[in-house]
């Protein structure tokens, strides 16, 4: 009865921690995939910032060709 019972709570033991460890791995795969979209969102807004830079640089110097 010993090792049955010592078997039994062995493998209750094993089962709760594989739940435990596929929670984490989740919750892990979720903060990576939120971490990528920030990632994305900054590097799209400065791609936006230096399209918009370009853009003045462009006008700036077609006015400076303009006033000569």
């Amino acid at each position: 009865m010993t090792r049955k019972a010592l078997l039994a709570v062995t493998l209750g033991t094993l089962l709760a921690g594989s739940v435990g460890c596929h929670r984490n791995t989740r919750e892990r795969a979720e903060d990576t995939a939120e971490d990528a979209a920030d990632k994305v969102e900054d590097t799209a807004e400065k791609a936006g910032d230096k399209a918009e830079d370009a853009a003045e640089k462009a006008g700036d110097k077609i006015e400076d060709a303009t006033d000569k």
